[in-house]
């Protein structure tokens, strides 16, 4: 084998074992935050994408629950709906858009969230308004 040869090879090994690593650092652990964004819409007018912070973001394998505040929307009347949605780990899974406001309910709501996952791959991402439970 010339010295051009080995290079080459050697060049291609190192690209694949780096490629390789670069995917095994992709994948989530338990305890790892998932990033969150939410977009929210009020009488045809959407607001921009906003990252939550990492205590209102979801877990990956933690079951837990967390408090959002929704800032009230400009001109806000309550004739309208207030819906809202979500984009979901690196992955941006996006969500539908959720009713959380003139919902056919006058409970408080909450985004019930389901991260479908396997070993440490994000595979999808489920919501929907329930009521909020009394204690």
């Amino acid at each position: 084998m010339t010295r051009m040869g080995f290079e080459n090879k050697s060049r291609l090994m190192m690209v694949s074992l780096i490629w390789i690593a670069s995917s095994i650092c992709d994948a989530y652990r338990p305890g790892d935050i998932v990033p969150l964004s939410r977009m929210g819409q009020y009488h045809n007018s959407r607001t921009i994408w906003h990252d939550m912070v990492g205590r209102h973001c979801p877990i990956f394998a933690v079951n837990r629950e967390v408090l959002i505040s929704v800032p009230k929307p400009t001109a806000y009347t309550g004739a309208d709906p207030y819906k809202i949605t979500f984009q979901v780990g690196r992955e941006k899974f996006q969500l539908p858009w959720l009713y959380i406001i003139n919902r056919r309910s006058v409970e408080v709501p909450m985004i019930d969230v389901h991260l479908s996952y396997s070993g440490g791959d994000l595979l999808g991402v489920t919501a929907k308004v329930v009521d909020m439970p009394h204690h």
